[in-house]
């Protein structure tokens, strides 16, 4: 599994244009919290299978800033971690903590690719 790492905040209106050719997936990750490890843990281990998603790693506690302006642009609640569907411009789905399952995101993906 590759991560993009997502550091600027060019890059919010990046995965915004993206959205209108593929899902675009970001993975808000907190470095402390051991709820967030377990969620990064899942996904690590089953993101293979999100094959038509790029995916993104956003370190929240390297660049607080970042995370209120992903949070604003794409029109979610700041949670950590979290996990945040980008399709055709806008956010299609967000979980957040426990809740944060690699199934989930493939069903969503593909429910987007039909």
């Amino acid at each position: 599994m590759n991560w993009n790492i997502l550091n600027k905040e060019a890059q919010v209106e990046y995965i915004k244009q993206a959205s209108f050719a593929k899902p675009q997936i970001i993975f808000k990750h907190s470095t402390t919290c051991p709820l967030s490890s377990m969620a990064k843990r899942r996904l690590d281990a089953g993101m293979e299978n999100l094959e038509y998603a790029d995916v993104y790693y956003f370190d929240i506690l390297a660049n607080r800033s970042l995370s209120n302006h992903i949070a604003e642009e794409l029109g979610v609640h700041h949670e950590s971690p979290q996990v945040i569907v980008v399709n055709g411009g806008e956010t299609t789905y967000d979980e957040s903590h426990l809740d944060i399952q690699v199934e989930d995101l493939v069903e969503h993906q593909q429910f987007i690719q039909k």
